[in-house]
């Protein structure tokens, strides 16, 4: 019997297949989830809730297995106020809400939403944020604050209400006195109009109106004003102000727990906001709509556009109140002063080229125009 036929030859011979088998064998990683806990400041039924959640998907249906984000409502393990410090320590991996609620911090973080921003839309803000050096000042403030965060701003919100009245207002005299629900600079804005202000979250608004802790209140839009109940408890919304004209949200991370994904998951995070965003801005423009003819027709609610005295009001003691924020906080003079160049650039450009949508649509639909 020669060698190569020998029980042990081909012993031989098959191990060693086997083995150059496997070793030409492409290796295949399993991949690990990462998982993110996320905690909203909007109650489950708020259309920001919603937004938020649209986030999520778009992250997750991104990311497939290798990260996942959960979203809870707000109070599931914090209450909202306390969302940043919860993000920070790590107790949260993240979340969504405004910059306006981190205001007791730093009054300088409630410049990103709170306030006329020199005559800028929502949408140029975020321009401002993004291109003009607001995002490295708010970055720095967050640093200065000992919050070890990083903050994504999307999704431009439209113009919120003066707010809701048990009884329309005509002039800035008639704010005096009343308690009132607003948040961030906004809140010594209607100080500075005589307004005793109740900085509530979003989900005690409505029982504090109900129960007369407060005279009057603002959230902020159509369908979540709707879905919170306050056609319950009011029946007059007064549209249009400067007290937050030019909003927007954040997405919070833990910074450690973010700088530990790979560039990739990074990457379709960003992207993620930036298709929020646009996605955030298309749906607020249907739902809010719909929601506004359900609030006048079937919920029975008076709306009053709010006077231009008021609105001069506004704007008198919006100048009162940053000129003494500026002398005493060098980030909210420096904020501030970064706003103020952007919109002159900006709002001369955006001034000058948009044309007058009013007289189209009047044109078609208001009482007597011509119908398509």
């Amino acid at each position: 019997m020669s060698e190569a036929k020998t029980p042990r030859r081909r012993s031989l011979l098959k191990g060693a297949a086997v083995a150059a088998g496997a070793m030409s064998a492409p290796m295949v990683a399993v991949a690990q989830t990462t998982s993110f806990r996320f905690q909203s400041t909007w109650p489950a039924k708020d259309i920001f809730h919603e937004y938020a959640l649209d986030f999520a998907k778009k992250v997750n249906d991104m990311a497939g297995n290798r990260l996942k984000i959960e979203v809870l409502p707000s109070g599931a393990v914090v209450p909202a106020f306390q969302l940043l410090e919860a993000v920070n320590k790590g107790t949260l991996d993240g979340g969504h809400g405004v910059v306006a609620y981190h205001y007791g911090k730093n009054s300088a973080l409630a410049l990103w939403g709170s306030g006329p921003a020199f005559g800028m839309d929502p949408n140029m803000v975020l321009s401002w944020h993004y291109y003009g050096g607001g995002k490295a000042l708010l970055d720095e403030i967050y640093k200065s604050i000992n919050m070890d965060v990083v903050s994504y701003l999307y999704g431009p919100m439209p113009t919120q209400p003066l707010g809701w009245f048990k009884k329309p207002v005509s002039n800035a005299a008639q704010l005096k006195g009343l308690k009132f629900r607003t948040v961030g600079l906004a809140v010594d804005v209607f100080k500075e109009l005589g307004v005793a202000v109740n900085p509530l979250p979003g989900g005690e608004i409505v029982p504090a109106l109900d129960r007369g802790l407060i005279d009057a209140a603002e959230f902020n839009n159509a369908s979540s004003d709707r879905v919170l109940g306050f056609p319950d408890v009011a029946k007059n919304c007064m549209l249009q102000s400067f007290h937050q004209s030019g909003e927007q949200f954040e997405i919070l991370f833990n910074k450690p727990k973010y700088n530990a994904l790979p560039q990739e998951l990074k990457s379709i995070i960003d992207y993620a906001v930036q298709a929020s965003s646009a996605d955030m801005s298309w749906k607020a423009i249907d739902r809010n709509s719909k929601d506004y003819i359900e609030l006048k027709t079937k919920d029975k609610v008076n709306f009053y556009k709010t006077p231009d005295s008021i609105l001069k009001a506004q704007l008198d003691a919006w100048d009162k109140v940053t000129a003494a924020k500026a002398g005493e906080n060098a980030f909210f003079k420096r904020v501030l002063d970064s706003q103020r160049a952007f919109a002159e650039r900006a709002g001369q450009w955006q001034n000058d080229y948009t044309v007058d949508f009013k007289m189209a649509y009047n044109r078609y639909f208001a009482k007597g125009g011509k119908k398509a």
